[in-house]
């Protein structure tokens, strides 16, 4: 018999927001990512973070995508919605809550801005790849599942 699962109150949510930001086509197609620095393990990821409580999911994408690489978007349409599971031990908090995080992905579209590094935050730069060359990098798990959903949007 397994344990019984946590009830809601049991563990937190995270709500988060992700762009897949594009450029070019065929196979000169780049996407935007940045780099997080969690310690001891840099890895890519898309633009995006958690939700602020007064802010729209929409303007969390839109602000965090300035935050982390300096261009101001637009959001072009919802791509799809996933979430994980992180025990307590696996947080990057001092906690005994385990937490499901809630990813919601968008396409946007690039109206502003410039390239420009994350100062005092959670990456450390942005950078465009191909997307032959995202397969060869050190990344999180949401960059293949938000370009999983844009595939099958396009």
């Amino acid at each position: 018999m397994s344990a019984a699962l946590p009830d809601y109150t049991e563990y937190d949510t995270r709500l988060a927001a992700y762009a897949i930001v594009s450029r070019g086509e065929g196979e000169d197609r780049q996407v935007l990512l940045a780099l997080w620095n969690e310690p001891d393990r840099p890895r890519w990821t898309l633009p995006g973070g958690g939700v602020e409580l007064a802010e729209s999911v929409e303007e969390g994408v839109v602000r965090e995508v300035r935050e982390e690489t300096g261009y101001v978007v637009v959001v072009d349409r919802l791509l799809g919605i996933g979430t994980a599971t992180f025990s307590a031990a696996r947080r990057m908090r001092d906690t005994d809550r385990p937490m499901k995080a809630v990813r919601v992905f968008y396409a946007v579209s690039i109206v502003g801005g410039a390239l420009a590094a994350e100062v005092d935050g959670t990456t450390d730069e942005a950078r465009w790849f191909t997307l032959d060359e995202v397969a060869d990098l050190p990344r999180t798990g949401q960059v293949d599942e938000a370009i999983a959903l844009w595939r099958q949007a396009r």
